[in-house]
């Protein structure tokens, strides 16, 4: 199949038509500081200014254009390591909670677009976990999610309707979920916010937080203190002990028109043998797409990138009648070791909340993330606090992914300090070609690009130390052991890196 470039522009990128917000400059005060103008920060403003705080949100890019704007908009109480996941883990009292919780958020959502009037194509969708013929080995993890959402309180059926899009084999569906524009919700409730007295600052790349009372956050250019600080960055900036007990993935999205009408309304999940495939229908403005999420890396682990658009590709052929690829990104999300996030304080830390290990249902928990922490804040006893507190012990839940994520960690640590370097000379890296090189003694991360110009930084990641690994795919330094992603001029792009790659002084001494 032709290769066609990876856009990193998600199908509503385009929705930036709202006011920018200055960068900070200058020493202020709050009450609270949210890191992050994603959904889990902007969720956490709306209730804490609503309880009279003093509210500075501090964005590092631009509101929504991080994790959230690459997410696929999709709104559901199941949860990507299915809720049979949580039954066999924590049982059913933790899994009815699970899934109130994230209906909560779903109707949080809901509300707000109401009560802001807030234009993005928000409707309620069924969700479906399906087998199609030639997958009727994994039946028994449809039948399994089936037993467990009827356990968690949640009405489920088994009969496709009419114009389903699949031939099926096995079904569950579950009504009263929802789909809407991502990047448009989030950027109208900025701006609602910000007329109600919220201070939002963009281009403010924070670089030290500093648990007290008060607490310090600082940008290059100024400073917050605050009473309390949200760390809302998907992965939370600096050391957390909760960092040894995630993985961090990658997986690609396309956008694609079909040559036929797309399928109802919906949320479709089928299940494979390996990772299942996502698909939702999406109508915008007389356009219509098709978007399909699926094949999902470890970051820092894939060389070929390409392998993972082709099986996107083939699997949208074999099921859709496509006229043309619209559009190709990425998302990252982080999976915690017991299948369930965390939203709280570390247990070093009294006045600094983190909200993480979401998986791929960032949108959701990163909704429920902000009514919980703001209780907090406000010392209201929230009802679903405690499962999801970072302080839990869960050993028998958290223990093999623990292990393995912590192997993992190792064996980078040693594997790429040992036999550190892909090239021997700098005049081996072509066009296009990013390699890692030991010059002098330096680990260095070496890109050179389509019209010749090198771009060295270093290539040990500022988190912990670890070496960052090419991606052909995205063009960025990528780091395996916490998910750090820094681009050809080594500037933090993902995860929980505070401070960009350095760069050597004297870098057209390698040329």
């Amino acid at each position: 199949m032709e290769q066609r470039p990876i856009t990193n522009k998600a199908v509503w990128g385009n929705a930036d038509f709202l006011p920018f917000y200055p960068s900070l400059s200058g020493d202020i005060q709050a009450d609270v500081a949210v890191i992050g103008a994603g959904i889990t920060g902007l969720s956490t403003a709306y209730h804490l200014c609503k309880a009279g705080k003093k509210v500075v949100i501090l964005e590092q890019l631009q509101v929504g254009k991080g994790t959230t704007g690459s997410s696929t908009g999709n709104l559901y109480a199941p949860i990507d390591e299915r809720l049979a996941s949580i039954l066999s883990k924590h049982g059913e009292e933790t899994l009815r909670k699970v899934a109130q919780s994230r209906m909560a958020a779903i109707d949080f959502i809901e509300q707000r677009v109401q009560e802001f009037n807030i234009d993005c194509e928000f409707h309620r969708v069924p969700w479906h976990l399906f087998t199609t013929p030639e997958t009727s080995n994994q039946n028994s993890e449809v039948e399994k999610e089936m037993e467990a959402a009827t356990k968690a309180g949640l009405i489920t059926h088994n009969s496709p309707s009419s114009s389903f899009p699949f031939k099926i084999d096995t079904l569950v569906s579950i009504e009263g979920q929802a789909q809407f524009n991502p990047l448009k919700y989030v950027q109208q409730l900025a701006n609602a916010l910000a007329d109600r007295g919220c201070q939002i600052f963009e281009n403010s790349q924070v670089i030290q937080v500093k648990d007290g009372s008060p607490c310090v956050v600082r940008t290059s250019q100024g400073s917050v203190t605050a009473n309390d600080v949200v760390v809302a960055t998907h992965s939370p900036k600096g050391i957390y002990g909760v960092q040894t007990a995630m993985e961090a993935y990658r997986e690609y999205v396309l956008a694609v028109e079909l040559k036929g009408e797309l399928p109802p309304p919906g949320i479709y999940w089928h299940v494979q043998s390996g990772p299942q495939y996502s698909v939702r229908p999406y109508r915008e403005n007389g356009k219509n797409y098709l978007l399909v999420l699926g094949e999902p890396y470890k970051v820092g682990t894939k060389t070929a990138h390409d392998e993972l658009l082709v099986q996107l590709e083939k699997y949208l052929h074999a099921h859709f009648d496509v006229d043309n690829i619209q559009f190709i990104w990425a998302a990252q999300n982080y999976k915690a070791a017991d299948h369930l996030p965390y939203i709280g304080t570390s247990p070093m830390e009294r006045h600094t909340y983190i909200a993480t290990g979401f998986s791929a249902d960032g949108l959701t928990y990163g909704t429920l993330a902000g009514q919980i922490i703001s209780d907090a804040i406000s010392g209201i006893d929230n009802p679903w606090a405690k499962i999801y507190d970072p302080k839990r012990f869960t050993p028998l839940a958290s223990a093999k992914r623990f292990a393995k994520e912590n192997m993992t960690v190792a064996k980078h640590l040693l594997k790429d300090y040992l036999f550190y370097g892909e090239a021997d000379e700098i005049n081996e890296i072509q066009r296009g070609e990013g390699k890692t090189i030991k010059i002098d003694g330096d680990h260095l991360a070496a890109y050179r690009d389509e019209e010749g110009r090198l771009h060295i930084v270093s290539g040990i990641c500022t988190h912990m130390g670890c070496v960052v690994h090419w991606n052909d795919g995205e063009k960025s330094w990528d780091c395996p052991c916490h998910g750090s992603r820094f681009s050809v001029e080594g500037k933090v792009l993902e995860g929980p890196a505070y401070t960009d790659l350095a760069k050597p002084e004297e870098p057209t001494s390698y040329e």
